[in-house]
């Protein structure tokens, strides 16, 4: 009993040295590594990597700009049914244990070694241990990091609230495709807001932190749909849901349904980018892809599809009029299956309706053709196959038959037939690119920006980056600075051959107009009007060449003009963004506009960064109205043009549409104002104009500027364009004539001399200055010498604003 009792003494003590030992080994063990904890108060301040979002006027989304995909959502705005289902598959104690679950490691433990049984392996760590590896450790599988994982999580377990630890997790946690968080997850998967998954949509989301690539739902379906099922029976096992609605919800399909987001939809990629670059500049490209901003832009949607259309039409009629050049590529199509090797072939996503197929057969009525089959969401090729043919209309612009345009294999776009299905045209990527910008004459809002034929193609873009010579378009500049010193509209200009003295050792500079021949002395408006370069130089010269310079920087069309006559053509570079500004000055009275893609920017939290109208409002404050004055805004933009005269060159670039150069545009049937431009062997064509309340501007020209054809003219390919659009744009809009500022006299006058008409049907109304009319008899003298006539009294009708347009 004794050597028993000393027995039982030896192995206490020995049990309890170890004991000591061990504990003392543990402690120093968790000394250790509590020392190098991360510091987990840095939580409180948590502001995860959110996207920008990108909205158009209208509030439909545009583009979102992300390193993560992820969307913040307060755990307060999280539906119960969300929280139950994570909770379910993730940690079901979670709201019982302080951070580490002992039941959930025992139980764990037994499905280990019961996992040869068909049981499903089980993780131990809680939702708190996530919170704290996601957010503070690695996922290095050690010892030492699940020493930590536990003590961090047992520490923020006593400084933070369960709600506080499942927002972080709700919000963090990767569930594949891209998508952090739920929030991104609901939209990006479903199409829908938390507020609007089913139960089986719900318990699919709660499946995925598991493993996001093991269930995959489209190479992985069978996977993904067992994990779905299996979270739903543990939503009825805890309680959260009834077994009839769960087995309702297993018996749904895994019905996903990726989201897909892209500027394509609008047409409107060169606009996003063009934001998109905007905000890095302004904010820096880390609030840009993790700063969670709201970005309101100016896009009016439906403008943009027009734009769009009609710049596209307008370079295709060019191209197409130049003949056809061949089939994009050959494919090896003899005794294959033409549907995988088409869908390996790149195609642009932004030119429909237009579509990629192959040439499968060539007959003497026209060729047959399989059209470019559709991709899976998995990626997979879709198994269905399209057919078409190309008909003798369809190719009728190519000035060839079938047999010599294409042949067997050949890969090519095709554009169907409007109201005959299976009947299609050739297409082909017109070589010739351009530019177009339409804005809000007022505010400078652009409302639609297209830079090029296919953003999928070139990014880069035309409208906005292209250096371009404007030619023509920029003398209504030339004339306004003329009218703002003296001149009228029916001054006389000599249109005769002119030679410019360049300096010793230069050859004189003789300029030549676009068309033969000479008009004479004619009237400064027949020199806008029908785009006289001899007047222009003339006109130039006479008021010099520093104050045009002047006037181009005050309209924003250059910075630094070279003060030499040339560049009164137009002979210096910039971009259809600056003309159109320019032009809207001529339409809202003189105001200089600074244009703007973006109207306001707000952070994560909602307050605005940034907002292009800096109008003030002075009284918009009030809490209530108490007799005091009304609100008002406060318009502090540059004046850069005389009222009157910017509408004098309103009135005669309403003439330029109705008798000169613009005359396609009239089709239109509203008061439309413009100026076509045609530069040096026709490298660029452009045309930049406006109505009262929207104004565009246009050019198109090969990207290396080179010649588009002897007999290519703005009026023949540029205005057309600019026609199309504005017919789209204006087509619910009354015919509003151009508003006349006060003080404005029209006077009828003989367009040919610029006097008093006497009767007539030859006669038009002239706009006029004060004291500036001609007299009641006789024209202007003086012919030939350029300078600006005397005032003359004259009693010329006298119209307030509003009165009405001039034709």
């Amino acid at each position: 009993m004794r050597f028993f009792l000393r027995g039982i003494g030896f192995v206490f003590t020995a049990g309890a040295i170890l004991f000591v030992l061990a504990a003392i080994a543990v402690g120093g063990l968790l000394w250790k590594v509590s020392r190098d904890l991360p510091d987990y108060t840095q939580l409180a301040d948590y502001q995860p990597a959110v996207m920008t979002r990108v909205h158009a006027a209208d509030g439909s989304l545009l583009a979102e700009y992300a390193r993560e995909r992820r969307m913040f959502i307060p755990i307060q705005s999280v539906p119960k049914l969300v929280i139950a289902a994570f909770v379910s598959a993730e940690d079901k104690n979670f709201y019982k244990h302080q951070g580490v679950d002992p039941e959930g490691i025992a139980r764990a433990a037994l499905y280990y070694f019961k996992r040869d049984q068909g049981r499903r392996p089980q993780g131990a760590s809680t939702i708190t241990q996530q919170v704290a590896k996601n957010f503070l450790l690695t996922s290095e599988q050690t010892f030492d990091r699940k020493i930590k994982e536990v003590l961090l999580a047992l520490k923020m377990e006593n400084t933070y609230t369960k709600d506080k630890i499942l927002e972080l997790y709700l919000n963090e946690i990767y569930l594949g495709l891209g998508n952090y968080g739920v929030a991104a997850a609901s939209l990006n998967y479903y199409g829908k807001s938390v507020h609007e998954l089913t139960l089986a949509e719900v318990a699919y989301l709660a499946a995925l932190p598991k493993g996001p690539n093991n269930y995959n739902p489209f190479r992985y379906r069978e996977a993904a749909t067992e994990r779905r099922n299996y979270v739903i029976d543990r939503m009825v096992e805890n309680g959260y849901v009834s077994k009839q609605d769960g087995d309702k919800a297993k018996a749904e399909p895994l019905d996903v349904n990726p989201r897909s987001l892209s500027p394509n939809t609008y047409a409107a990629g060169f606009f996003a980018e063009d934001v998109r670059r905007e905000i890095a500049d302004r904010f820096g490209e880390k609030a840009l892809y993790e700063g969670g901003m709201s970005v309101r832009t100016t896009l009016d949607p439906k403008i943009q599809v027009m734009a769009r259309k009609a710049l596209a039409d307008g370079l295709v009629r060019y191209d197409e009029a130049h003949g056809w050049r061949g089939a994009m590529q050959k494919i090896d199509i003899a005794g294959k299956e033409w549907g995988a090797a088409l869908a390996e072939v790149p195609a642009l996503g932004d030119v429909q309706p237009w579509r990629l197929a192959v040439v499968t057969d060539v007959t003497a009525d026209g060729a047959r053709i399989g059209l470019q089959p559709a991709r899976e969401p998995s990626g997979a090729i879709a198994k269905a196959r399209e057919t078409g043919l190309i008909t003798p209309d369809g190719l009728k612009w190519t000035r060839k038959a079938a047999r010599q345009a294409l042949a067997a294999g050949d890969v090519v776009y095709v554009e169907p037939v409007d109201g005959k299905p299976g009947q299609f045209r050739l297409r082909q990527l017109p070589e010739i690119s351009g530019g177009l910008v339409a804005m809000d004459p007022y505010t400078g809002r652009v409302l639609a920006m297209v830079g090029g034929f296919s953003f999928d193609q070139s990014k880069f873009n035309r409208a906005s980056q292209a250096q371009r010579q404007p030619g023509s378009s920029f003398k209504p500049i030339v004339y306004a600075a003329a009218l703002d010193n003296g001149y009228t509209p029916s001054s006389i200009i000599l249109d005769a051959p002119i030679s410019i003295d360049q300096g010793p050792g230069q050859e004189p500079w003789r300029p030549e107009n676009a068309e033969e021949g000479f008009a004479g002395p004619r009237t400064l408006r027949f020199g806008v009007e029908h785009s006289q370069n001899m007047m222009t130089v003339r006109l130039a010269q006479d008021i010099g060449m520093p104050l045009v310079v002047e006037y181009a920087k005050r309209f924003g069309v250059y910075d630094n003009l070279q003060p030499l006559l040339a560049m009164s053509l137009g002979s210096g570079e910039t971009t259809v963004m600056r003309m159109t500004a320019a032009y809207s000055i001529f339409a809202n009275g003189g105001k200089r506009v600074k244009p703007t893609l973006i109207d306001r920017v707000q952070d994560r939290w909602g307050r605005n960064v940034y907002a292009h109208d800096e109008r003030k409002c002075v009284g918009c404050d009030a809490q209530s109205f108490s007799g005091q004055n009304e609100p008002k805004i406060v318009d502090e933009r540059q004046q850069a043009l005389d009222p009157l005269t910017a509408y004098q060159v309103t009135s005669i670039l309403e003439g330029v549409v109705q008798r000169g150069t613009g005359t396609s545009v009239k089709e239109v049937g509203k008061p439309l104002a413009g100026k076509t431009g045609t530069t040096n062997d026709a490298k660029d064509l452009w045309f930049v104009g406006f109505s009262p309340d929207l104004a565009a501007g246009v050019y198109i020209g090969y990207d290396q500027p080179r010649s588009l054809g002897n007999s290519a003219y703005a009026a023949q390919y540029a205005a057309p364009i600019f026609r199309d659009f504005m017919k789209m744009a204006l087509a619910d809009k009354p015919p509003t004539p151009f508003r006349v500022p006060p003080g404005i006299k029209l006077v009828r006058v003989d367009p040919q001399t610029g006097a008093r008409a006497t009767g007539g049907d030859r006669s038009i109304l002239e706009a006029f200055k004060p004291g500036t009319a001609p007299p009641d008899a006789g024209g202007y003298g003086g012919f030939g010498d350029g300078s600006p006539m005397a005032a003359a009294p004259g009693d010329g009708q006298q119209v307030g604003a509003g009165t009405g347009g001039l034709y």
